[in-house]
């Protein structure tokens, strides 16, 4: 008889997934509180397995499944483009937070994460706050982003996200960088808003969309002169910037896109991995999103190793060094910036000396 591989599967899947490598995924259930969630555990070489909780009203367990996959790897390549001593984990909730989030679930998540003995450390995310995170740690040590720590680390991956953004814009464009370039926001949350704010700074012009309006109402009274067409994707804009979900870079969306340059916030932007020569095809620079998105794990690496905030906003500073070598060398060799990316990752993976990063 001949199985064919499913999505649904965690070792056999049939998609790109397959092959990841996950060391460990685990399965939690709280009846009493209604807690379905799922903590996947990527790569723990260069230390442990470090990510947020993903609080989101899934369209069922299949989803969550590819999300928290996806998402686990994305950080373990996040770290590693960083140089963090820190692996590559994430853990999803299923369900609507604002209906089923309550105190009861949290602590039973957080023993969950507990059980884990540290191999996987948790922080905050979609659908997740520094309050909840408060309650989470109620129930484990294994946890970094609480109110008695570094607290929310939103604003520090919107500054590495703009740092990203205007070494590529000073990469195509020039010394002048973003000043007087349009940018399309997509998702305006707890980093979209503050990446809002940095660009109007600098000097560029912004429109923004999001699928909250009460977010976007928040935006309006905060920046009353950013735009709100009804898409950024296909709009008259120099920068296209994913800030809400992944997967938003697709085969038509690329093809409908007018910008020069992706850089956001998102997780996972593309589809798959060939997205990529689309986009190098229609000539546009593409920021991987691990690249561009370190700064929120950056704070909360700076938190366990008990670093100052200052020096917490230099490493995220350090974000555009990290692109600007990439950009470079994807000019001077013709691959795709992906690509070289990698190469830096499997690289910081294979090579590490585990007690030496560490330190």
């Amino acid at each position: 008889m001949t199985v064919t591989a499913s999505p649904d599967l965690v070792f056999e899947r049939s998609d790109e997934l397959g092959t990841a490598g996950h060391e460990q995924v685990v399965f939690c259930r709280d009846a009493a509180t209604g807690l379905r969630a799922i903590i996947a555990i990527h790569d723990t070489r260069l230390g442990p397995a470090l990510g947020g909780t993903r609080f989101y009203p899934y369209a069922g367990e299949s989803e969550a499944l590819t999300d928290v996959l996806r998402l686990s790897q994305g950080m373990t390549h996040k770290a590693a483009a960083a140089g963090i001593a820190l692996g590559g984990g994430k853990a999803v909730i299923i369900g609507d937070p604002a209906t089923l989030k309550t105190p009861e679930l949290l602590r039973a998540y957080g023993a969950f994460v507990n059980s884990l003995g540290g191999r996987y450390i948790t922080a905050g995310d979609v659908g997740t706050n520094a309050d909840d995170l408060d309650i989470v740690a109620t129930a484990t040590a294994h946890i970094t982003g609480t109110n008695h720590g570094s607290g929310d680390s939103g604003f520090s991956t919107a500054y590495g996200v703009f740092v990203a953004m205007k070494a590529a814009a000073e990469h195509r464009w020039g010394t002048n960088g973003l000043r007087g370039h349009r940018v399309g926001v997509e998702g305006v949350g707890k980093v979209g808003s503050h990446l809002v704010g940095l660009l109007l700074e600098e000097g560029a012009v912004v429109a923004a969309v999001d699928a909250s309006q009460a977010a976007l109402a928040r935006l309006a009274a905060l920046y009353p002169d950013v735009e709100v067409p009804d898409s950024v994707v296909d709009a008259d804009i120099d920068i296209y910037a994913p800030c809400a979900l992944g997967a938003t870079l697709t085969s038509s969306s690329v093809a409908a896109l007018r910008a020069a340059i992706v850089c956001g916030a998102a997780n996972n932007q593309l589809l798959d991995t060939s997205v990529a020569l689309l986009l190098q095809g229609r000539g546009i620079t593409w920021v991987p999103d691990f690249v561009a998105n370190a700064g929120g794990l950056i704070q909360v690496h700076g938190e366990l190793v008990q670093r100052t905030k200052e020096e917490v906003l230099a490493g995220v500073a350090d974000i555009a060094v990290t692109v600007r070598k990439i950009l470079d060398l994807s000019r001077t060799t013709g691959r795709l910036p992906s690509d070289v990316t990698a190469d830096i990752v499997e690289a910081r993976l294979a090579g590490a000396d585990v007690q030496e990063v560490r330190s």
